[in-house]
């Protein structure tokens, strides 16, 4: 509660992001996490990929650059019953180039 204001399911950029963590001080990294439901076990770094694919097309990440957000961590998040894989990405806030 100190640190992030933590919102889900709101707009930003194009569609609806799941979760942004949105840093009280600058010093701080934002982070949009997109989640998504694998079909299979085989399948799970693809579906992770393609969380993370749906935040960068559509600019969930907005809403931290226009907040000032120094780093902005993007990351896709798949499960699989019980198992889990990501993927991930680093943001520069002020000019979106790949930290």
């Amino acid at each position: 509660q100190d640190t992030y204001d933590i919102t889900s399911n709101r707009e930003s950029g194009l569609g609806r992001y799941d979760v942004i963590l949105v840093p009280k001080t600058a010093d701080k990294r934002g982070i949009v996490l997109e989640f998504k439901t694998s079909k299979t076990k085989k399948n799970l770094t693809n579906t992770a990929e393609k969380a993370l694919e749906q935040i960068e097309e559509k600019d969930y990440a907005a809403i931290l650059k226009n907040k000032g957000a120094r780093e902005i961590l993007l990351l896709g998040m798949a499960f699989w019953g019980k198992e889990m894989k990501a993927a991930y990405k680093m943001l520069e806030g002020k000019n979106d180039e790949v930290a």
